[in-house]
């Protein structure tokens, strides 16, 4: 490859403004996507491959101006993309799983998985942030990917109706369900003296 055309490692004064541009959107926006991915993904590195290919995604209709809307249509359209690339690496791999099962004899489910937290955090002993990610985990899918478009994605319900194919209102149901959820999980946590907040 030649260095010249390499953008990440060109100097910041040397790139032309779209690029500039382009670099400082995605490293307000990037942390939300991956967190987004992350919950709609069995690892951490499954999360950063379905985001890569949602940009990818988005590049080639920017570049062949297939694409409908401006710049603040990106993120919806990403959460979609997400979503659905991570409903399709999900089925893929349930497939070769079975395969692989069927002739190997073992199931992955004997093997732990490795933790990949979702937050990054100072200390790598943070409860609250381990039992805000466990808690987020054991809520049902569609109330986690909303509180995780609400909070961390800064979507309005309209976005994630949108994004999720659901209504406004559904989105917003959703919300209150999950963060309900996970008031209940730190109370309770609070109460056991498993935190000490």
């Amino acid at each position: 490859m030649d260095p010249q055309n390499d953008v990440s490692s060109a100097p910041a004064e040397k790139l032309s403004p779209s690029t500039a541009a382009w670099r400082e959107w995605l490293a307000e926006h990037g942390p939300r996507l991956i967190l987004f991915a992350r919950q709609q993904t069995r690892s951490s590195e499954d999360a950063e491959d379905i985001v890569q290919d949602a940009l990818v995604k988005l590049c080639e209709k920017l570049e062949a101006d297939e694409f409908v809307g401006g710049q603040e249509a990106w993120m919806p359209y990403l959460f979609t993309a997400i979503r659905r690339l991570a409903i399709d690496l999900g089925r893929r791999d349930d497939r070769r799983k079975r395969r692989e099962d069927v002739v190997g004899g073992e199931s992955e489910a004997d093997q732990k998985e490795a933790f990949h937290p979702w937050f990054e955090s100072e200390s790598s002993d943070d409860e609250t942030r381990q039992l805000l990610e466990a808690g987020l985990k054991e809520l049902p899918p569609k109330f986690a990917e909303v509180v995780i478009m609400k909070i961390w994605g800064d979507r309005t319900f309209a976005e994630i109706g949108e994004a999720l194919e659901i209504s406004q209102n559904t989105a917003a149901s959703r919300y209150r369900y999950g963060l309900e959820a996970l008031k209940k999980k730190l109370s309770s946590a609070r109460r056991k003296g498993d935190l000490s907040i």
